[in-house]
């Protein structure tokens, strides 16, 4: 790599941000490391060490399907080398960077007419609201136009947390009172929004949809209004992810895809535990698209899914 290359701005932000997704995929790492260190002997690796390695992928949250691929792949590899330790994690890396290459999708703006809409759902506490700061801050670095819409009207810290965001950003944003109506504000967003020339128009909504009627029928009637407007809009459905919870993100993406039709994810909270596998079992169940991944606190935080660097940090395969 050449001087200009190593201290190009853009490069510079890519490898911070890969120290940053190592380190906090740590955890993660080293429990999976953990599970499969010293499983696996040059002299034997026979039935009943694939079925202990298959049960620590499981374990490791890679989810079942994903653990089976990749014992299949290990048993398949075991008749042409010798394999170790090294050697089984970095089936593991490849295994992974298989399953998510074809999820890792970021946001396309390309709506037109603009702005593009894009609602963003999820169950309290998995950082919603500082997660749609982030996608904001992520679309301003590409010198996009954004601004923000209040709608969820359920909490009065979810209206007044979006509008320090909002300030901060330096962005517009549309927002009522508590218990107002939400599909009204968002109607007036994107009226503003057009008006204003603005392309990106991130949606808040309510969160532990799937457990209240009342807020499933408010986005329903969001979702019906944007579609008067546009039959394009909404044009992304956003789920968002707390990895820390585990298996519990699976059963948020089963209940969420089928009664709000989201169409791609974020994962936030990847340093906060060790689960880190289970976006790996939530690509090979879901197949949805996995657009950005979020490891610490800081606005830049949030950045576009790289597969590749993710099969890294997780497997702690050597380059």
């Amino acid at each position: 790599m050449s001087e200009e290359e190593r201290y190009d701005p853009a490069y510079e932000v890519r490898e911070s941000w890969r120290t940053k997704l190592f380190g906090g995929l740590k955890k993660s790492s080293v429990k999976l490391t953990d599970n499969i260190s010293g499983l696996v002997t040059k002299a034997k690796l026979d039935d009943i060490v694939l079925d202990d390695i298959e049960e620590a992928l499981i374990v490791s949250d890679l989810g079942p399907d994903t653990a089976l691929q990749i014992r299949d792949k290990i048993a398949e590899e075991r008749f042409d080398k010798d394999l170790d330790d090294d050697g089984i994690r970095s089936i593991i890396k490849d295994e992974i960077a298989d399953i998510l290459s074809p999820i890792a999708k970021p946001i396309e703006i390309d709506a037109f007419p603009r702005p593009q809409v894009i609602l963003v759902i999820g169950v309290n506490g998995v950082g919603k609201t500082t997660t749609i700061a982030k996608m904001a801050n992520l679309f301003l670095e590409q010198d996009y136009g954004v601004m923000l819409a209040a709608g969820d009207t359920f909490r009065a810290a979810a209206i007044g947390q979006l509008q320090e965001w909002a300030r901060r950003l330096g962005i517009p944003i549309v927002s009522g009172k508590q218990g107002g109506d939400a599909a009204g504000i968002v109607f007036d967003a994107v009226q503003q929004a057009t008006e204003q020339g603005i392309d990106v128009l991130i949606v808040d909504t309510a969160g532990r949809l799937q457990n209240r009627s009342e807020l499933m029928d408010e986005l329903a009637k969001i979702k019906r209004v944007l579609g008067r407007i546009n039959p394009e809009s909404p044009h992304d459905i956003v789920l968002v992810l707390d990895a820390t919870t585990g298996q519990n993100a699976l059963s948020q993406i089963e209940v969420f895809r089928e009664s709000a039709g989201v169409t791609g994810l974020v994962m936030t909270k990847l340093d906060g535990s060790a689960r880190g596998g289970i976006l790996v079992a939530a690509a090979k169940q879901f197949g949805l698209p996995v657009h950005a991944i979020g490891v610490g606190e800081t606005i830049e935080d949030l950045r576009p899914f790289s597969a590749e660097d993710f099969a890294k940090a997780l497997s702690g395969a050597n380059d």
